[in-house]
């Protein structure tokens, strides 16, 4: 495995960054409905006759997460049904890995936040 990163030609570059520039605009976008939804329920949660506080701008971003793991293991999301196991083990695998990577101290104790 080589410690160094290859040079990009300037096509290679110019792709990257096309990437990059769309991946940015998508997730400012889903953060700010994220953001939207926890808003507009809470305005419209004042008509409500409840004792209940609204969901939580989490709940929202979890609703996003939840379709987004449909989505990659080849479920219905709308269903919940279908999709490959095997896939979804991956992804699983994935997000344990960077909890390991940013939250896990190398002698296995919680790294602190």
């Amino acid at each position: 495995m080589s410690d160094t990163c290859p040079i990009l030609t300037p096509e290679q570059r110019r792709a990257n960054d096309i990437v990059e520039n769309a991946q940015a605009r998508m997730m400012d976008a889903v953060l700010a409905a994220v953001e939207g939804a926890a808003q507009e329920v809470g305005e419209a949660w004042k008509s409500v006759q409840t004792s209940e506080a609204p969901p939580p701008q989490d709940y929202f971003a979890a609703v996003v997460h939840q379709r987004m793991f449909l989505l990659l293991c080849g479920a219905d999301a709308e269903r919940m049904t279908g999709g490959d196991p095997v896939i979804a083990g991956h992804l699983i695998g994935n997000q344990q890995k960077i909890v390991e990577h940013y939250w896990t101290a190398k002698d296995g104790k919680d790294a602190a936040p």
